[in-house]
Order: C-alpha cells, then structure tokens, then sequence
C-alpha cells in the first residue's frame, strides 16, 4: 500500500511538477491503485458500452486509459446514468465523470469542470428528406412535429425550455433513440452537433441539420468533486495533450 502511494506520488512529480503536493483526495487514488471514470456507456462517440464483452470504447475511453497511464494507475470504469450522474458524483461513486459532459451552472455548482475538451452546440437530426422541415426552432415548435429525447440530460432540458407546441416523447434508451426517427415513431431529435455527425455516419437515412451553426453554444469537459489538486492535474493534463497534438489526434480518430 506505502508503494503503491510513493509510485503515484513519484508519477506525480514527474508528469506534473507545479503541483505542490497530492490532496487527500489523491491519496485515495494510489491507496486504490486506480482512478474511478464515471461513464453512461450510451453516448457515442465519447462512451458506449457493450453488455457482450462488458467493455467500454469511445473517444472518452481512450482518454480515460491514457489520464490512468500518466497517473501510473490503473482505471476503472463505473456506470452511471444522466439522470443519476450528479446524485452519482455527490455519492462518491467515481473520482471523475467523462463521456461528452456538457458544462451547465447547475453542474458547475457541484463539482469542478477540467478545461474544455471540445465546443458544440445542440442541434436537430432528422430524416433526409426533412431537414427543410426543421431548420429552426419556430418550425420545429409545430403541433404534429413529435421531438424525442433522452431523460435526464442536457438534450430534455434544452427541449422543455424551448418546445412548448410540439410533441416532446421521452425515450429511455439513448443507444436505440435514433431507430424511433428510422421507424418513424418521431420526426427528430435535438442533441449535440458532435452526435448527429456521428449518427448520421452510422444512419444514411439520417441527416444532421446545419451542425455547424448550432441553435446554442457548449462546451465538453470533464466534471469532478471540488478537489483543486485534482483539477489543477487534469487541467494540466488535457493542456499538454493540446500542445502537442494528441487531444486533436484522438478527436479526429473519433469526431468527423
């Protein structure tokens, strides 16, 4: 256990010399040897979890093994849900929630955010042929235009706050969410740029609308308790992956 911490304490030193000293809070990462990632395994392409081999890949993923490998830990992923993520975090369920969190006052008021990973905005996907239909948030509001969302997160509180004559359906599976568009049980989505990209890669009857000029602005970052040490390593972390290329390189293997 002694070692255990001395190793941590040394990987410290070296990956990260401005910080004085490991918090309590790090201290409980080398007693664990493992730093524990908060994922919702259902948001691709930063986290998706697979039930058949019980494991976890995404942009986030790569992330999480590769902030695990400078700390000379290991990493454990723990599942957690948008509608429990801040009751999770609160509990001390894991050290660090990733996968395509977006940063909300509400959310900063309980832990601390790292340095944003990526910019984004919430935006519609629909079916090709409708995406004149619903370019803007005046023809989206329509009665008969039926909305579907996921519960909990960002996308049904950005769809309550602004749809008020349409339908807003509330499906509980964001990994089947886009089939009801494909099936035709919903006429769209409102959600991440950086989502409707990736699903309509996956989906060719699917379509992203304007992604590049959002209806709002967000950021991605990673959220953790209000441990400054632990911030200021992360930060310090996503920094240097920046300067020298190997964030952009891992958003460019997972985000087109």
């Amino acid at each position: 256990m002694l070692l255990r911490l001395f190793r941590l304490f040394f990987a410290l030193a070296l990956a990260f010399p401005t910080l004085a000293q490991a918090s309590p809070f790090m201290d409980k990462i080398g007693l664990r040897n493992a730093i524990r990632v908060g994922l919702t395994g259902d948001y691709a392409p930063f986290s998706t979890y697979d039930p058949a081999t019980d494991s976890y890949e995404g942009l986030d993923v790569d992330l999480a093994h590769a902030l695990a490998k400078k700390l000379g830990v290991h990493v454990i992923f723990v599942k957690t849900s948008w509608p429990t993520l801040s009751d999770d975090l609160k509990a001390g369920k894991f050290d660090i929630a990733m996968g395509g969190i977006s940063v909300t006052p509400a959310r900063e008021a309980i832990g601390f955010f790292s340095h944003p990973v990526l910019s984004d905005g919430k935006t519609p996907i629909t079916l090709c042929k409708n995406v004149k239909r619903f370019g803007t948030l005046d023809e989206i509001d329509q009665p008969g235009v039926r909305l579907v969302v996921n519960p909990g997160g960002t996308n049904e509180k950005f769809a309550r706050a602004h749809i008020s004559r349409a339908t807003i359906i509330v499906h509980p599976d964001n990994k089947t969410i886009f089939d009801e568009i494909i099936a035709g049980r919903a006429d769209l989505m409102i959600t991440d740029a950086v989502e409707t990209r990736f699903q309509a890669k996956r989906h060719p009857e699917l379509c992203a609308v304007h992604p590049d000029k959002p209806f709002d602005h967000s950021e991605k970052a990673y959220w953790m308790p209000k441990d400054r040490e632990l911030k200021a390593l992360v930060d310090e972390w996503l920094t240097r992956l920046k300067e020298i290329g190997a964030l952009q390189r891992k958003i460019d293997k997972w985000v087109d």
